[in-house]
């Protein structure tokens, strides 16, 4: 199937991928920086953000890494850092595993996929949130202008929402709204978890915010699932989505990682 993706600035390959729900809006904060470095790659997942959702297609985190392997070889891409938050960043680390001759490093920001106990059945907090972004989405750009709203759109996720960028709420609520990938992808990964090896000569970098009520530390990351090599970070007053919260250290890390 046909992906949605942009190319920008020139460097070695650095491809990021947004989570469930998402889009490639998300990473918009990080963007001025990296692609001074970097030869930015941001994909957006079946049937999410300007990508289709074709009828059969395997939506399991192994098999988005399998969709965008095969991106890479129609445009003969041999090797790339990989970025992803969420959702993208359990999909970076299958990536990983399924084709270590082609992932140079590996950043996984709150990534999905490290819980002790899969879900069975979707938790029904976060398909209220769909359907609220579904319902008001047309009107983010207006509502989200209002204090208020954001509070209730993005305390939960962040604890800096009052600090968030308003055009980061305004593309965050359009990518839940618009994702018709969104309930078939957390269906494809309902009952699974992360149980694959990566290669110790891969850097892998794991960063979780203290404050991640999406994926919370007690039950979501479990650190003996992640690979044995990698750094693990937690950075204070941040919430599921670091690059919103603190996009400097995050950039600092994306950067630090790809060294190796």
């Amino acid at each position: 199937m046909k992906l949605h993706v942009e190319v920008s600035g020139s460097g070695e390959p650095l491809l990021l991928i947004h989570g469930l729900g998402s889009a490639s809006t998300a990473w918009k904060p990080l963007l001025p920086a990296l692609t001074s470095h970097f030869q930015v790659i941001t994909i957006d997942l079946p049937g999410h953000g300007q990508s289709p959702l074709e009828h059969g297609t395997h939506l399991d985190p192994e098999s988005l890494a399998r969709l965008i392997l095969t991106y890479l070889d129609q445009v003969n891409i041999s090797r790339v850092h990989v970025v992803g938050n969420s959702l993208g960043g359990w999909v970076a680390l299958e990536l990983a595993a399924l084709a270590p001759e082609r992932v140079k490093s590996v950043v996984g920001l709150a990534p999905a996929g490290l819980w002790l106990k899969p879900d069975i059945t979707r938790v029904r907090g976060e398909a209220r949130a769909r359907l609220m972004a579904k319902t008001l989405h047309k009107s983010a750009p207006k509502l989200l202008r209002y204090k208020f709203a954001r509070q209730i759109g993005f305390g939960t996720v962040s604890p800096q929402w009052d600090n968030l960028e308003i055009e980061t709420c305004v593309d965050a609520t359009i990518a839940m709204g618009t994702s018709r990938g969104y309930f078939p992808t957390w269906d494809a990964f309902l009952g699974k978890r992360f149980d694959e090896k990566i290669s110790p000569s891969i850097p892998v970098t794991i960063i979780f915010g203290d404050t991640d009520n999406t994926l919370p530390a007690h039950s979501s990351q479990e650190r003996s699932l992640a690979p044995a090599h990698a750094k693990w970070i937690v950075i204070p007053q941040c919430g599921h989505a670091p690059m919103w919260d603190h996009p400097q250290t995050v950039i600092s890390y994306i950067e630090e990682t790809c060294r190796g």
